[in-house]
């Protein structure tokens, strides 16, 4: 190891993580060319290929190298939330309707297609320009953004380094939530930590507000999929303590085409999630005349972008690896928002379908021990096929009927495999990353409407 090892985590949660083998990635990627500090997983962190899902590592710029597997096969798998004018209480008169609308229209499941047609011209802007595309359709506003991560536009994207095949399978996927994991949830907020901060976000106890959790799609996969495929042919895995670390220095060629076709599928799951904001503000709308919805924060949780941190003392740019781990950055940083540069980054960390989800907000303290990151959800704890086999669709249902959740899903292997059951405390998670200052605690969201794929 260059490096020590570090798991976020309390003995509950360690419990959990030491069942598979996240402490053996952990000492994996520690062993990697050029890593700096530590390597890290979140206190939601579990198996994944290569890296732990919840690994960070950071790599010295003319040293380091860049992994896929160190951000996952769903480019810019991320959350955006969006808030709403209304109350709980209203939205609940019209709950099934407003739920059954956004099921017809906004796409789910395993190879959906999109309401949106794009020419491969426009697909190809759009991996170039991201959100900025939107803006010009009219899809999006400049508040929209002005409040997504690197305002929905990846410096260093090029279309060209994105194979045909990747181009393909995306063009017919725009404004689509997916299959596993993903979804598109209407809660409610249950309780305000932080005045404040809430404030600041635009939140209040009662809002109804909306988590959309989705990524790049078949795009961003294909594009890990090729890159893996090159970086194994030119460069080979000897020497490497897994193979699925495949990995090139960042200034090789190689690595600066991964850098470039990741960042264009980034810029794809930026406009992926804004389009389907621009669905869920159509059919808001029918059932709610007038309704305003703003976008509060898009954050993604797979990617690596060059930031600055001091380390031994000097302010150096590295190459941060970020796998199902959320962006924290604490006050006056100047990637973010001007209403927020004072208090910091809203974090976005949901639930397992039918639990809570969390707006924390980042910390200057999360710079120093966690290159900036904190968790990015609950966590798998049980494989897909555990509960499958644990577990029917019929009792998932009905503990969500009495979490006072109402849900749609195009697959009854979906439910079962996202049930609550399968994934670690989020209520855990989240208290983990407060009282180690990853991220300080905002506000509790409930659902009351839930769409899977």
């Amino acid at each position: 190891m260059n490096v020590p090892g570090i798991v976020f985590a309390s003995e509950r949660l360690f419990e959990e993580i030491r069942k598979d083998k996240t402490i053996e990635q952990v000492k994996n990627v520690a062993m990697l060319p050029g890593i700096v500090g530590k390597s890290i997983a979140m206190p939601d962190a579990h198996l994944g290929y290569g890296f732990s899902v919840g690994g960070v590592a950071a790599f010295d710029i003319k040293r380091g190298i860049v992994s896929p597997g160190g951000i996952g096969f769903d480019v810019n798998c991320g959350v955006r939330l969006l808030r709403t004018e209304l109350k709980k209480e209203q939205f609940l008169k019209k709950r099934d309707r407003v739920l059954d609308s956004l099921f017809r229209n906004v796409p789910s499941g395993t190879g959906k297609g999109s309401r949106f047609q794009v020419s491969k011209e426009e697909l190809q802007e759009i991996l170039d320009n991201g959100v900025k595309w939107a803006l010009r359709k009219g899809y999006a506003t400049k508040d929209d953004i002005e409040h997504t991560e690197d305002n929905g536009c990846i410096k260093g994207a090029d279309c060209s380094k994105v194979s045909e095949r990747a181009i393909a399978r995306g063009k017919e996927q725009l404004g689509s939530i997916g299959s596993g994991n993903h979804f598109l949830e209407v809660q409610f907020v249950e309780k305000i930590y932080d005045s404040e901060a809430g404030e600041v976000f635009g939140l209040s106890e009662g809002q109804i507000v909306v988590l959309v959790h989705t990524g790049s799609r078949g795009l961003g996969h294909q594009v890990a999929s090729d890159y893996l495929l090159k970086i194994e042919k030119e460069i080979g895995t000897k020497g490497l303590p897994d193979r699925q670390l495949a990995c090139a220095p960042i200034e090789s060629q190689i690595g600066r085409d991964y850098l470039s076709a990741m960042a264009a599928a980034a810029n794809f799951a930026f406009v992926n999630r804004q389009l389907i904001t621009h669905q869920v503000r159509k059919i808001f709308n029918e059932f709610f005349q007038g309704v305003e919805i703003r976008v509060v924060y898009d954050v993604a949780h797979n990617i690596a972008k060059i930031e600055e941190f001091e380390v031994d003392g000097e302010n150096i740019n590295l190459l941060v690896h970020r796998k199902g781990a959320t962006r924290s950055f604490g006050p006056g940083r100047k990637e973010l928002p001007n209403d927020y540069r004072k208090i910091g980054q809203p974090i976005l960390i949901p639930g397992s379908m039918g639990t809570a989800s969390y707006v924390l907000v980042g910390t200057n303290e999360a710079r120093n021990i966690s290159f900036a990151s904190t968790a990015h959800g609950a966590g798998r704890m049980w494989s897909r096929t555990k509960a499958k086999n644990e577990l029917n669709v019929t009792d998932v249902k009905k503990e969500l009927e009495r979490a006072g959740v109402v849900i749609k899903s195009g697959s009854i292997k979906g439910i079962v495999e996202e049930a609550p059951e399968a994934y670690k405390d989020v209520d855990e998670v989240v208290r983990v990353s407060d009282e180690l200052g990853l991220g300080k605690k905002v506000a509790r969201l409930k659902p009351i409407a839930v769409m899977k794929g």
